[in-house]
């Protein structure tokens, strides 16, 4: 089990491990990845690194977690406004390509089954969404199951896409065109 720093400076070390690793995950994966690099661009050194991680692998859980989690709060979630929330999951992909790019390295190296992420974040949508289903707002079905579709038609363009990848810098005609779509596409699939 990996140790959680209880001083200041030790919370700000493991933050610039969590950056530093979250960019070389992304670049190039967990087998690509090297903790040299890793502990060079964070300034911290290797014993610290394995002392809050325990390994690479764990490293790499950590970010994960880390980076859903900070995903999770930067998206306003509201169950009434689920066309809302999938277009700005949209615009955190294209804002934010890391998570997508390192939920596709887990997808290639780890190769997951089943649902990937439980916690109280995501627990809290999914009693919203059965909140709005009871209500008659939201159509019927597994709240987990209209989620995970929402995500999936949200990252249609991002990273994680085996057609299209958009980026920011692409014109504000094409991203209003796709928002467009997705928010429709989105309002026709939850209507009751």
């Amino acid at each position: 089990m990996s140790a959680l720093p209880t001083t200041a400076r030790g919370i700000a070390t493991r933050r610039r491990i969590l950056d530093a690793a979250s960019a070389e995950f992304a670049q190039v994966g967990l087998a690509g990845a090297r903790i040299d690099r890793i502990t060079a661009a964070s300034g911290a050194n290797k014993a610290q690194l394995y002392a809050y991680f325990g390994s690479k692998e764990g490293l790499f859980d950590a970010v994960i977690a880390d980076r859903v989690d900070t995903s999770t709060e930067g998206v306003a979630f509201d169950a009434d406004d689920l066309p809302g929330w999938a277009v700005r999951l949209y615009d955190q992909n294209l804002h934010f390509p890391e998570l997508a790019r390192l939920i596709a390295w887990t997808r290639l190296e780890r190769q997951p089954t089943g649902r990937w992420f439980d916690g109280a974040q995501h627990e809290s949508k999914l009693a919203a969404v059965e909140a709005a289903q009871a209500a008659g707002r939201v159509r019927a079905g597994d709240p987990a199951d209209l989620l995970i579709l929402l995500i999936g038609m949200a990252s249609a363009w991002s990273p994680a896409s085996s057609v299209y990848t958009a980026t920011a810098d692409e014109s504000s005609s094409d991203h209003d065109r796709r928002r467009a779509l997705l928010r429709d596409s989105v309002a026709r699939t939850v209507m009751p």
